[in-house]
Formats: structure tokens, C-alpha cells, sequence
């Protein structure tokens, strides 16, 4: 393989790629070949972080069909260059940074997972002691695994599940922040793990809590995800996990997805907590215990921002991808200004006392602490975020490029156009906080809401996001939208039509 070819596997901080035939139009790009090489790479990579000869690697996979055989590549050819192994076997994304930071034996680990994307994807997510490894860092893994040059030994693997001792720590957090050993007694707490790496939270944290489980769905790992996709943003597992807690009368709802680096959670009337509730909430528990700057993505709403002020914070709206928020926050210690939360509406969520490590199991556990402590008190959790002002519709649509064209460049060119416009129009005006794209605030005569066009991370589209205030807003706002944006040729506005 080329240089280009093994570049074209990062996505973001991640190696991702096809892993399994079977879907009509999507070869197979994370090939045994590759996986081998990039092992090499890594151990190569890894002596020179760790100044260690031989640094040991933990590998650990989630429920995906192709993730034994993967880790036994990475297990095969880090230690054909003579490195150590550890297979942690099915693991969840975040415990394979805690174990990092404990007395384990490892110096370096391996996540395979490709968190919420079909069945027949999958990726490698690389740790170091001091945390997930950037994107500059990935890439020059892949120029070493292209590169080829790598030394040559014999490695030991050994066997050394790690999470009932990731869950362990879970529960003795509750525990101490509670002052008993069983402070979730008497409430009923279900699980949707959506088939994925989740459903150890069931036996291994809750019923030790004393929580009852019973209605906890999907906690068996099936890489064919054959109950929902197992991803807070989708709205079927949203709306499985809603009707569960509904239909067994649950005190709280939680779901995970895949590799449990993200999760949302359901209020016991069955309305989900997710993306601005989601934020509000924990924000709400934070800002209690010392006020400071709560880092989002940029898609989050003007309602959220004046509910952290209004609990004695600072909203700091940020670029999208959960490194980016993680890192903004870390900046933001780093200067002295005291930030306890990085957050995505995507669910990713990091807090400053947990590493910021995006780490959904660690943020539905302090969730969980607040509802005992409320419990105590005679207060339901949600009243933490009673007054928080919701828009009254919310919507995106993803708009695609023509296939070919040179998407970001025109992208681009389409948002400085927008600004443009936004500026010189009656009733509309560029909110002060543009961090990516370009979010315009539409005033009451123009729907009463707000707009952002950005470009995606990583794929060729055009996400847009409208909230309005009023009913019918967001049709106002979407109409003025369109009528702009039918200037662009290359542009398909399917997705933004069917919603006006």
C-alpha cells in the first residue's frame, strides 16, 4: 500500500475503514495487510513516546464481527517486532485509557472499534499514558506503516480482562460521593447497550448499587446490531430506550453506544435527555460544585447558553469533534480559567476530574450520584434542569456536494457567501460566537431563531442546523435558506426541501 492509501484510513484522531465484504459499493480498505503494518508502526511509534525498547500494549476490541480478528492482527504484528501484549478482550473506548493509568502492566493500548457506523466497518483508536493519541500522531503511524522499516523480535501475549476492575472503580465513586454502600436501592435503572460493549454496567455497577434492572435491553454483544444501532443520536434507539422506560415505570433510562465512550439517558416520564438536556444537566451538577467555563460544539442552543449563566457559568460554544472541545477546555485550565466539562451534543462528554476522557459510562455514573443525592433530599433529577428554556423546533439537514467537485473549496466559498449576506440583510446578524461556519441569528419578523452552516469534519456535506422559538419558525428560517442556497449548483438540497 501507498502512503496515500494508508493516509486515507485516518479519520480524525482514528483509523477507520471497511473491514468485512458484504456491502454492495464498499470494498474492503482495512485490509490484514494494513492492520499488520499499522501495529508494526505503533510499536515503533510507542518506543519512541515511551523511550522504553519494548513498551507493552493493551488491545482491546468491542462487540463488532470483525474486532477478534483484528485484535489478532494488531496482537501479531506488534509482537513480531518484538513487543509485549495484554488482551483485555471486549472492553469499552474509555477503559482502555484507564488502565493506562493504573498499576497494569501496560504502556500503550489499542482500541478496536468504530463506535456507532454499520456492522461491516471498523478502526483502531490509539492511547498513551497522557491520553488519546491527535491526529498528527496518527498520521505519522500511517506514514510508518507505509514506510515498512520496522524491527524485528518475538513477543508474549497474555490473557488480563480489565473491565470488572473499570466497573469496580465506577461503583466505589458512587458509593464514597453517596456515604452508603447501596444508595441506588429502591429505583428502578435500565440499560439499553444496543448489542455493543455496554452491557457490562448492568451487573458489574447497577445491581451492586442496589439499583433494580429489570427492563435492561440489548446487553448481549452482537457485532450485527440486530435490535437498533446502538448510538444516542439515532432516533429508532432513542425511541427504543424512551418506550422501555416507559413501559416498565423505570426511574431512569441509559444508553450507550458501541464502545461506550457516549451515552444519552431517558427521564422516567420517557422523554430522553440527550444533546442540550443532556449538557444542561450535567453542566447544572457541575456548576453547583464550583462554577467555571462549560465548553460545547457549536450546535448547541441559545436556550443552553443562558441556562449555564443563569447557574453562575460561562458558555464557551467551540468547534465540532470531541478533541477539539477537549482540547479547548484543556487550554482553557491551562490559562487559569477553570473549565470542569467538554461536551458534544453528540454525547461525547470529558470532565476535567476524569482525564478528559470522553467516557459515557463515567458521565451517566455522576448523573446517577446526583439522582441518589436528589433522592435524599425528596427532589426529582430533572427539577436540576426545570429551568432550562428549550426552542421550540429544532432540525438539521445534511446537504451533499455533487460527486467530484472539489467540496471543500466550494463549501467554503458558500459559507464566506452567507456571511456576506447575513450582514447586509434586514432582520438577521452574525452571532458574536462563530467558532466554525457562520451561525446567523434570525430576529423575531424572520423566524425567530437561528441558522449555521458549517462544513463536516470529515465527509463531503454541508450540515445545517435551525432552532426557532415560535412554532413554524424553523419552516421561515429553512424557506429563506433554501431560496439562498438554490444558487448553488453543486449543492443537493433534497433534505433541506422536504422539511420546509
Amino acid at each position: 500500500m501507498t502512503e496515500q492509501e494508508f493516509l486515507r484510513l485516518r479519520n480524525g484522531t482514528d483509523v477507520r475503514g471497511t473491514a468485512l465484504a458484504g456491502v454492495e459499493g464498499d470494498p474492503v480498505t482495512l485490509t490484514d495487510e494494513a492492520v499488520l503494518a499499522i501495529a508494526k508502526a505503533f510499536f515503533v511509534w510507542a518506543q519512541g513516546k515511551t523511550g522504553k525498547a519494548r513498551p507493552v500494549l493493551a488491545v482491546g476490541r468491542d462487540s463488532r464481527l470483525s474486532g477478534e480478528h483484528l485484535a489478532e492482527l494488531v496482537t501479531n504484528g506488534y509482537t513480531a517486532c518484538g513487543g509485549d501484549v495484554i488482551a483485555t478482550g471486549l472492553s469499552s473506548t474509555p477503559s482502555m485509557f484507564m488502565l493506562l493509568q493504573e498499576d497494569f502492566g501496560a504502556d500503550v493500548s489499542v482500541m478496536i472499534t468504530a463506535s456507532h457506523l454499520p456492522w461491516q466497518k471498523n478502526g483502531l483508536k490509539f492511547f498513551a499514558k497522557d491520553g488519546g493519541l491527535e491526529g498528527s500522531d496518527v498520521a505519522e503511524i500511517l506514514k510508518l506503516a507505509a514506510a515498512g522499516t520496522f524491527p524485528q523480535g518475538s513477543g508474549s501475549v497474555s490473557d488480563k480482562p480489565y473491565i470488572a476492575r473499570y466497573a469496580a472503580g465506577l461503583v466505589e465513586q458512587v458509593r464514597a460521593a453517596c456515604g452508603e454502600n447501596t444508595p441506588l436501592a429502591g429505583k428502578k435503572i435500565l440499560v439499553d447497550a444496543g448489542n455493543g460493549a455496554g452491557g457490562f454496567y448492568v451487573d458489574l455497577v447497577l445491581k451492586p448499587l442496589g439499583a433494580d434492572t429489570e427492563g435492561s435491553q440489548f446487553l448481549e454483544p452482537d457485532g450485527h446490531f440486530p435490535n437498533h444501532i446502538p448510538n444516542p443520536e439515532n432516533e429508532t434507539a432513542m425511541q427504543s430506550v424512551c418506550a422501555a422506560v416507559r413501559r416498565h415505570k423505570a426511574d431512569f433510562g441509559i444508553i450507550f453506544d458501541t464502545d461506550v465512550d457516549r451515552a444519552g439517558a431517558v427521564a422516567p416520564d420517557g422523554e430522553e435527555i440527550n444533546r442540550n438536556r443532556l449538557i444542561a444537566l450535567i453542566s447544572a451538577i457541575l456548576l453547583r460544585e464550583k462554577k467555571g467555563v462549560i465548553v460545547t460544539d457549536s450546535v448547541t442552543s441559545d436556550g443552553l447558553a443562558a441556562f449555564i449563566a443563569a447557574h453562575g457559568g460561562v458558555h464557551r460554544r467551540f468547534k465540532r469533534g470531541y478533541k477539539n472541545v477537549i482540547n479547548e477546555a484543556k487550554r482553557l485550565n491551562a490559562e487559569g480559567r477553570y473549565s470542569p466539562l467538554a461536551i458534544e451534543t453528540s454525547g461525547h462528554a470529558a470532565l476535567k476530574e476524569n482525564y478528559f476522557l470522553d467516557d459515557g459510562a463515567y458521565l451517566v455514573t455522576r448523573l446517577l450520584i446526583a439522582l441518589a443525592k436528589c433522592a435524599k433530599e425528596g427532589k426529582d433529577l430533572m427539577s436540576l434542569i426545570a429551568d432550562l428554556p428549550e426552542p421550540k423546533e429544532a432540525a438539521e439537514a445534511r446537504l451533499s456536494f455533487v460527486p467530484g467537485c472539489d467540496f471543500k473549496v466550494l463549501g467554503a466559498g458558500v459559507i464566506a457567501d452567507f456571511t456576506a449576506y447575513a450582514n447586509g440583510t434586514p432582520h438577521l446578524s452574525l452571532a458574536p460566537d462563530n467558532c466554525e461556519g457562520v451561525r446567523v441569528n434570525f430576529d423575531k419578523e424572520a423566524g425567530d431563531g437561528w441558522a449555521l452552516l458549517r462544513m463536516s469534519l470529515h465527509e463531503p456535506i454541508l450540515p445545517v442546523n435551525v432552532e426557532s422559538n415560535e412554532q413554524g419558525g424553523n419552516q421561515r428560517i429553512m424557506r429563506a435558506l433554501y431560496k439562498f442556497l438554490s444558487a448553488y449548483p453543486f449543492l443537493n438540497l433534497e433534505t433541506l426541501k422536504k422539511q420546509i
